[in-house]
């Protein structure tokens, strides 16, 4: 699912004719059959139709150009679940796009760890990736695993606030670990796929602990695009727990959140991703 790899799964889709049906992996269809139900769900907020965005803005394998700038934004793109057919092991685009999985396959990795694990007759364990969390049993105290929510702080890693997991997933995405600078201004990671662009105005964060990893970290992406009034309205109807961190005018974060956030001595952190 890389797109750093030209012959990645994901990449050969990619180059593949609109309308020609191509066999995908298992695990990519998984993927991406995920990634549709969270564009749908969202609205379009998670979306991973963005490749070309992605690219244009230098957060992929090329350099920046301002005309592949310009091309993205100017873009009239439908999105991904509009325009992406799974039909059994086939998957045929019907527009242009340019897929990108980065939204979601690292949260996918760790399911896949924690899949691993349980295969071999672990049941209790908490694995990562790179701050995204997925949580199997209890400690071996007999407690539910703490993890601690990172401060969005690009200079440092200090913990904001923590929750407590059992048998659930946590992932957030932010705009201080990844991000480009345009004319000295910082501009996130996170597209906005109405502007083919980076967000302008976000939260420094979004955090949500969900069922699997893989919908974690789609959610805090979709999340973090809708902002906090809309992204905490949807997520309470979705059932998610959520929190986001917002950045006042001294640089200093408070959180806003649904759901069950708990106190506790962390054993790891959940932080933006970083790559």
């Amino acid at each position: 699912m890389s797109t750093w790899k030209p012959d990645s799964d994901v990449m050969r889709l990619n180059a593949e004719p609109v309308g020609k049906w191509v066999v995908a992996a298992d695990q990519l269809r998984v993927v991406l059959r995920l990634g549709l139900e969270i564009g749908r769900a969202s609205g379009g907020a998670f979306d991973i139709g963005m490749g070309d965005a992605v690219t244009a803005w230098g957060f992929g394998p090329k350099a920046t150009a301002l005309e592949s700038i310009r091309a993205a934004m100017a873009a009239r793109r439908r999105p991904a679940h509009e325009v992406l057919e799974i039909d059994g092991s086939q998957v045929r685009k019907t527009a242009p796009i340019t897929l990108d999985l980065n939204g979601i396959a690292k949260g996918y990795g760790v399911d896949r760890l924690a899949e691993t694990l349980r295969d071999q007759g672990i049941e209790d364990a908490l694995v990562g990736i790179d701050g995204e969390m997925r949580a199997l049993g209890l400690r071996p105290d007999g407690k539910a695993w703490t993890i601690a929510v990172e401060a969005p702080d690009a200079e440092r890693r200090t913990p904001h606030s923590i929750l407590t997991l059992q048998d659930a997933a946590v992932a957030t995405s932010g705009d201080y670990r990844h991000w480009v600078e345009v004319q000295g201004r910082r501009l996130s990671h996170t597209m906005d796929p109405t502007r083919g662009a980076p967000l302008i105005t976000s939260p420094a964060s979004a955090t949500v602990v969900a069922r699997t990893c893989a919908e974690a970290d789609a959610w805090a992406t979709a999340l973090m695009v809708l902002g906090p009034e809309a992204g905490l309205a949807l997520a309470k109807k979705r059932g998610l727990d959520a929190l986001f961190l917002l950045r006042n005018d001294e640089g200093n974060a408070r959180g806003v959140g649904v759901g069950q956030l708990f106190s506790g001595e962390p054993t790891a952190m959940t932080s933006a991703e970083e790559r």
